[in-house]
């Protein structure tokens, strides 16, 4: 037999012995929570957290994460992630980017290389340190200057627009 109708075998079979519960998904009811654990190099914001709700800037678009939501690994770009706790508050934070992986059994891990709260950021010297990159990115430097200063203007543009729209 073929590796490849050995696989489609063992693929068919195992969707037909699989349990049509495990199969289900549902909505997530208002009381409902997800585990969140959001990790950086260097500190945990979160371990295992029962949250409502988390909001992020995922490479394929902003998505929201509730209870019950179908498992995935997201890559993560610069922007906004909002963190909707218990009591309805709240909190937001940058995040430089990274991974988020939605777990089936109701927990999210984030792993972020950075991640700061927003309230930290002062938009005057966002717009200042983004004129900078910006200079150096259309400057007269080596390649790698300028490939790194096109990197730092992708991530202020990114900090400006999510302190624009706190």
């Amino acid at each position: 037999m073929s590796s490849l109708r050995l696989l489609s075998s063992v693929a068919r079979n195992a969707r037909i012995s699989s349990s049509p519960a495990v199969l289900k998904r549902g909505y997530a009811e208002a009381t409902d929570k997800i585990k969140l654990s959001l990790v950086l190099p260097h500190q945990s914001i979160f371990t295992s957290q029962d949250v409502v709700q988390v909001n992020l800037s995922a490479v394929t678009g902003d998505m929201g994460v509730l209870a019950n939501h179908i498992p995935t690994v997201e890559s993560l770009r610069p922007g906004t992630l909002e963190v909707i706790e218990s009591e309805g508050t709240s909190k937001k934070w940058f995040v430089s980017g990274g991974f988020a992986t939605v777990h089936p059994n109701n927990s999210l891990t984030i792993n972020a290389v950075e991640a700061a709260p927003l309230e930290d950021f002062s938009a005057e010297a966002v717009r200042a340190n983004l004129a900078e990159a910006q200079k150096v990115a259309n400057g007269n430097g080596s390649e790698e200057d300028k490939l790194e200063a096109s990197i730092e203007v992708g991530v202020y543009e990114a900090l400006q627009y999510a302190l624009s729209s706190k």
